[in-house]
């Protein structure tokens, strides 16, 4: 089994775009090659093409979460409805999941008008319920979805209908909304670069930006002078001077499977592309691939301190070890078969767990970000979002409540590291104690709480 992921496998050969050569000037600079910055890049064109936009990144064109995730192009959003109509109030609130709704579609639009090969396929989301807890879990979301106007259109499944979808062992029942999509993520990164370019744009790779000001984005390949200055720099944002404390670096790890005959996927379902996943407290993830192949993820890394990022990160034995297991123990014809792919990265999110864009006409700095693992469609609504405050374009996009929203910083080292960690020791506790127990616990309530659901 390699540590290199199954979408840099599978993506096929990458065009190599040079650095910056020196000092240059642009209309617009963006700084982060993933899909937030992309997806701006290409917006910002659509609105206006005469702008000059230059993208710099320190990498390569999806390098970061947007070439390495599940492949989950979701309607979800980090934080609940209620605590988002606590800040904002419920028509806000509801204004927002509607757009998110919204996105996933645009997304799928962009991939056949761009001709993007990245297995688009719109077949929604099953969360199963392994328990008794779980299903009551997945009732209580379901209520409160009916009972807020029914925004993610969910709908709780039984036993039969479960199987029905996806052959999960012990499915007791499931809910399911029909607003996500499976893609090739890597893949969707690189065709998302290329129609960007096609537009006008210029990215230029192995370009490291050390500091971002009003009107300045200094590089170790030298300085851009730009109007607007964009960031989208994700888990990577504590990197930068005075961002230390912006978001924490979380990491995210998957495996794969090898393809699977069709006497697996005769009972294993997902014949409609659904996406997958359960009820438990720490988050797991799946797609059934074009390929026919399991790809499965989820939390459980720790936080490392100082909001550290390294390649060495990117993998963790232990936690790979439990997502083979947990996969095979909801699918049990896994048993056997070949793990080819093992591989991780950062996520970011912020203090409240509440994504934002920001952008500030006065300056000329923008940015976007704290998607806490739900960014495949939500750097969409950002791009999109980012584009409309540069050009000054009348959109009712400017007036949802993530623009110009403000997280409150995280706090010092050591206390970050402790309470991540704490919040993860939580959840495998909380997980543990439903097991254990066969219904809701104290800690579920209080993990609610930490993770503003």
């Amino acid at each position: 089994m390699t540590a290199r992921s199954l979408w840099a496998d599978t993506a096929g050969p990458a065009p190599r775009r040079p650095p910056l050569q020196g000092d240059t000037t642009a209309d617009v600079c963006v700084v982060g090659a993933g899909y937030t910055g992309l997806w701006t890049a290409y917006y910002l064109l659509q609105r206006d093409p005469s702008l000059d936009v230059l993208v710099v990144e320190a990498e390569h064109v999806g390098f970061g979460a947007s070439g390495r995730n599940g492949g989950w192009c979701s309607a979800l959003l980090p934080q609940g409805l209620e605590s988002m109509a606590a800040g904002a109030g419920l028509p806000a609130a509801r204004a927002m999941r509607a757009a998110m709704r919204e996105t996933v579609d645009e997304v799928g639009r962009v991939v056949a008008a761009e001709g993007i090969d990245c297995g688009w396929r719109k077949g929604g989301t099953v969360v199963v319920a392994r328990s008794a807890a779980q299903l009551a879990r997945a009732r209580a979301e379901v209520a409160a979805d009916e009972a807020a106007g029914s925004p993610e259109g969910l709908r709780l499944l039984d036993a039969a209908q479960t199987r029905a979808r996806v052959g999960v062992s012990g499915a007791v029942g499931a809910s399911w909304t029909p607003h996500c999509a499976r893609v090739h993520p890597l893949r969707l990164a690189r065709g998302l670069a290329a129609a960007a370019e096609r537009a006008g744009a210029r990215i230029a790779e192995g370009t490291r930006a050390l500091s971002l000001a009003p009107g300045t984005v200094r590089t170790d390949r030298g300085t851009v002078r730009a109007r607007h200055v964009l960031r989208a720099t994700e888990a990577w944002t504590p990197a930068l001077p005075g961002s230390a404390r912006e978001v924490v670096p979380v990491y995210s790890l998957v495996v794969a499977t090898e393809p699977l005959p069709a006497s697996f996927w005769e009972r294993a379902g997902l014949a409609g592309g659904e996406t997958f996943s359960d009820h438990r407290h720490v988050v797991v993830y799946g797609q059934r691939t074009a390929d026919d192949r399991l790809v499965f993820g989820g939390r459980g890394a720790p936080y490392h301190f100082g909001s550290g990022v390294r390649p060495e990160f990117d993998t963790d034995d232990r936690v790979f070890a439990r997502l083979r297991a947990t996969l095979a123990d909801m699918f049990p014809g896994v048993a056997g078969a070949r793990f080819t792919h093992a591989w991780g990265g950062p996520l970011g999110i912020a203090r409240d767990w509440h994504a934002a864009v920001r952008y500030d006409p006065a300056t000329g700095l923008g940015g976007a970000g704290g998607y806490v693992g739900d960014g495949v469609s939500t750097t969409n609504l950002a791009g999109r979002t980012l584009a409309d405050a540069v050009t000054g374009t009348g959109s009712g996009l400017l007036r949802l409540p993530w623009f110009g929203h403000r997280s409150p910083r995280w706090e010092p080292e050591p206390l970050r590291w402790l309470g991540v960690n704490a919040g993860l020791l939580l959840a495998r506790s909380a997980d543990a104690a439903e097991q254990r127990l066969g219904r809701p616990t104290p800690l579920s309530a209080a993990l609610a709480r930490l993770t503003a659901h």
